[in-house]
Parts: C-alpha cells; structure tokens; sequence
C-alpha cells in the first residue's frame, strides 16, 4: 500500500473519530500489514491471530474515538495497541502459562549462534515455542521491553520474565542443534 503523509494520517484519524467509514477503511488498509505482523508473532496458529487481529483494529478505533488529544505518532501508537492488545489476549484467555523455573543462563557461545540465524528461520522457531516463551521472547527481543515491564504486563515476577526468556532461548539453542547449527562460525 502506498505511504500516506502525516497530514493524510491526520485527516484519516479525524475521519475515523466521527465513524467515517471510508476513513476507517483506509486507515484499517494502511496499517493492516503491522496489525498483523504483530498478531502473528504472539499468536499461536494463523487462525488465534486472525482473532485478535480483529481485537486491535476494535481497539484501535475506540481508542481513537475516545481519545481528545491528537497523536503525535500514529504508527507507533498503533503498534502499541496492537502489542498491548496481543498481550491482554493471551493472559486473559490463559493461553500463556508462566512457570516458576530457576533462571538458568546460555553461554556466550549459544548466544551468538542464536544472533547468526536469518530473521525467517528465527520467526519460524519462534513461532513453534510454547506460549509463554514466545510471549516474552517477542516482548524483549523484538519489541524492546525490559524484564519489569514485560513482568508488569503480564503479571508475573521478574525472575519468571527472565527464566521463561532463558528456557525460550534453550529451546532455540536445541531446535538449531538438531538442525546442525552447533557451533559458532565468525566471518
């Protein structure tokens, strides 16, 4: 889809504020691409994603209505709800279980074969782990967040932030192992 100005974002917003659905429809086309990406990386199969890919668009145009001030940075904005609303998913539907696991940490060499591996192939194992590995696998190395903040988000200790990112990265290390990938190579 071809890039709208922030001026075009602007008018779109203002559209969607007063439930213009051609506005809505554009602004639903422009950044379904995000939406999605988003929903696919926390949901477990296309079909849970497809489902709360629908939650953040519901989200984001009552979030739009209600909001008086003018956003600063739709894009991010949007990708914030969309996170958020991933994320309320899951925990409110239980379908992420965390455990209270020892916080066991990967050496240095498993750590820098999981950095060597394409992007594709990462998502792809990504997306085979357990719920509540992918979870916080996505929220602090793909999204940026910090053990208290993902801890704060779902409602869980630090410790079980760090220990399911440590089992999550584990689990890669193995799945990569039994791929062949068992040694780090420096170019």
């Amino acid at each position: 889809m071809a890039e709208i100005t922030d001026i075009e974002k602007q008018s779109l917003v203002e559209g969607a504020k007063k439930n213009d659905r051609k506005a809505q429809n554009k602004l639903f086309g422009h950044y379904s691409g995000l939406v999605m990406s988003v929903s696919r990386r926390y949901g477990k199969d296309l079909s849970a994603a497809e489902d709360v890919f629908q939650e953040c668009f519901m989200q984001i145009f009552r979030s739009l209505v209600a909001s008086k001030n003018e956003i600063d940075n739709l894009d991010g904005w949007i990708y914030r709800i969309a996170i958020n609303t991933n994320i309320t998913h899951y925990y409110k539907n239980k379908e992420v279980a965390f455990e209270e696991l020892s916080d066991q940490q990967l050496d240095d060499h498993h750590r820098k074969i999981i950095d060597r591996i394409s992007g594709e192939e990462l998502m792809n194992m990504i997306n085979h782990l357990p719920d509540g590995y992918r979870v916080i696998f996505n929220l602090y190395f793909i999204d940026g967040y910090k053990h208290t903040e993902i801890a704060k988000m779902l409602g869980i200790s630090e410790s079980t932030s760090r220990s399911q990112l440590s089992r999550a990265k584990e689990q890669l290390k193995k799945e990569l192992e039994s791929q062949g990938i068992d040694r780090y190579e420096a170019n």
